[in-house]
């Protein structure tokens, strides 16, 4: 099966700290694909105590090292990348200590911070449509909520309420989990103005790179992920797939709390990105299976040798440092 390596994908950390926003680098991602546009930029959604709820903005991104260890292959020679020293040397790369909760869910009341998703920009239209239904068919996301605002186009996709409260409707033993709050989300954006090339067609990009996102799901269904512009890579036991917007998506058949996990990243240097993400509140913790076997059985692997599994809160969607 002929290959493309293609994907420039830049990963934003959306994080906030009161007086100071922070700025950062680029991490690029590269996956084989086939039959694809454009490769999407991911940025990943975090959302703190520290300012309002309804303002989201890019201000830190992973930073670069030198030394390559991962296990796919790291590319090189493709985009930009932006060294993360404007905002530490005006603030110093500090996270304030947990001293509030972040809305009033009781799983966040130890929490200043949560990792609530990420968002994908996608090349065009068609491309738009194709990832929605992917994610709809494929893995039975729903669809949360969308925004025009003049070219640009949002669809937010998950499996049940973003809001960092209980909703209304939610009554204990009555209600499934799908209806309680605090569900991460992947945001598809496109704007029909954009110019940017994502990627360069038989380029590589260096620096980390986003290897897979997780999701433990009851179900998922490989035919229509196949239809709606999948790539399937592997189908054993679980399913390792590229969507129509070049992200790549592991699906386990199991529970989990909130179906969207983790985001799994290529390191150049798991110990200095791990440092990285420190300096941001992100706290190791015990890695997230979505079944009972925990990693022991032929449906869902283990812990990968020498990972990291970081995340602001146990119970929040986290970053799996490979």
């Amino acid at each position: 099966m002929r290959s493309l390596r293609i994907m420039k994908s830049s990963l934003d950390l959306i994080f906030f700290f009161l007086p100071a926003l922070w700025t950062g680098a680029s991490a690029l991602s590269s996956v084989p694909l086939r039959n694809i546009g454009r490769a999407p930029r991911t940025a990943l959604l975090m959302r703190s105590n520290h300012v309002s709820k309804e303002r989201d903005r890019k201000v830190a991104k992973a930073p670069q090292h030198n030394d390559i260890s991962s296990r796919r292959s790291v590319v090189s020679n493709v985009a930009r990348s932006f060294l993360l020293t404007a905002a530490s040397s005006l603030f110093g790369a500090y996270a304030p200590p947990a001293s509030a909760a972040v809305g009033s869910l009781p799983e966040y009341a130890d929490t200043n911070a949560v990792l609530q998703g990420i968002t994908v920009d996608v090349a065009d239209q068609s491309q738009q449509d194709a990832m929605v239904e992917f994610l709809k068919t494929g893995f039975d996301f729903k669809v949360l909520r969308r925004r025009q605002a003049g070219s640009v186009t949002e669809t937010w996709l998950g499996f049940g309420p973003e809001q960092l409260s209980i909703p209304e409707r939610f009554t204990l033993p009555v209600s499934s989990f799908a209806e309680y709050g605090g569900h991460a989300s992947i945001n598809i954006r496109y704007d029909a103005k954009t110019m940017d090339a994502f990627y360069k067609k038989g380029d590589n990009a260096p620096g980390n790179n986003v290897a897979y996102l997780q999701v433990g799901v009851p179900q998922y269904r490989i035919s229509q992920m196949v239809k709606s512009g999948g790539n399937i890579l592997d189908a054993f036991g679980i399913v390792d797939v590229v969507s129509p917007c070049g992200l790549p998506m592991r699906g386990i058949i199991g529970i989990s709390p909130d179906p969207i996990m983790f985001i799994a990243l290529n390191c150049q240097d798991v110990q200095a990105t791990k440092t990285f993400y420190e300096q941001l509140g992100f706290v190791e913790q015990e890695y997230p299976y979505a079944r009972p076997s925990k990693g022991l059985g032929q449906f869902e692997p283990p812990q990968p040798k020498n990972s990291v599994y970081m995340s602001p809160s146990k119970t929040s969607m986290g970053v799996l440092l490979l």
